[in-house]
């Protein structure tokens, strides 16, 4: 695990992923669009940017940008 602020977790099986920035939910992401309105909602306006960035965002389970049911 990393120290990232951002951790969109593993999908769910109805789909979607859960976002938390700082440990808070930031909602269920269905896709990327979700996770940068998310991301902006939290101030932070170069999201799209950020999502690939290991230092900010860790993806669990899965790959990223994928958010379809397991």
């Amino acid at each position: 695990m990393s120290d990232a602020p951002i951790v969109i977790h593993r999908a769910t099986g109805t789909g979607g992923r859960r976002v938390t920035i700082r440990g808070q939910v930031a909602g269920l992401a269905r896709s990327d669009s979700d996770v940068v309105e998310f991301l902006r909602r939290a101030g932070l306006p170069d999201a799209a940017e950020v999502m690939d960035a290991p230092r900010w965002t860790e993806w669990q389970g899965g790959r990223p940008h994928e958010y379809g049911a397991t």
